[in-house]
């Protein structure tokens, strides 16, 4: 019997509701949280979880993958902007902002190796070289900086701040402005190293 779109839109929306609360009891309890912890987050029962997510490996591994495609969907987006520099300032402040609201860093940490993760994380290399490229041609930043350079710094606004005790909530958006600065060709001097190359 073939499912029909409300049961397939039903499957999705209880997919996407399993995901926001494992996230947040990762987000409470770090990866110790057990699924049943989750099942009781998300008011279905334990088997409920499994029928969408095999293992929790999985589930973290969905939670990650979620949040790249979200990113290398914004990437996207902004391809074809009027004004490639604009594009790219408006991508990483869309990646801090990201990085601001859900701290994946330990899920991540903990699905580096799954293939689904990689392959997501290679598509949002390809989006964003895309948007580096415009930005080289355009001249809005310097030749020398690479995509993998733009890549590392995404989260970087947001990892300054985390060094006050009460940063302000926007706080990490002047960082942002002092690194998109140093990205500019004006006054700038050439760079002590190579960029590195990611696995």
């Amino acid at each position: 019997m073939k499912s029909t779109p409300t049961v397939r839109a039903d499957a999705a929306r209880n997919r996407e509701s399993l995901l926001a609360a494992a996230e947040q009891e990762f987000a409470e309890r770090g990866l110790s949280a057990s699924v049943a912890d989750i099942a009781r987050r998300a008011g279905v029962a334990k088997g409920t979880v499994f029928r969408h997510f095999a293992t929790k490996e999985d589930l973290i591994a969905s939670i990650v993958c979620a949040h790249i495609a979200a990113l290398t969907e914004a990437a996207r987006r902004l391809s074809d902007a009027a004004d490639p520099g604009t594009a790219l300032l408006e991508f990483l402040t869309i990646a801090a902002d990201q990085r601001q609201q859900h701290d994946l860093t330990f899920l991540q940490s903990a699905s580096e190796s799954d293939p689904r993760v990689t392959e997501v994380r290679d598509e949002l290399h390809s989006a964003l070289g895309t948007l580096v490229g415009r930005a080289h041609q355009s001249g809005a930043i310097r030749s020398d900086v690479t995509e993998t350079d733009v890549f590392l710094l995404m989260c970087a606004p947001v990892h300054v701040v985390e060094n006050l005790a009460a940063p302000k909530p926007l706080l990490w958006k002047r960082y942002l402005a002092i690194i998109f600065d140093g990205l500019r060709p004006e006054g700038a001097h050439p760079l002590p190293q190579p960029a590195p190359e990611l696995a």
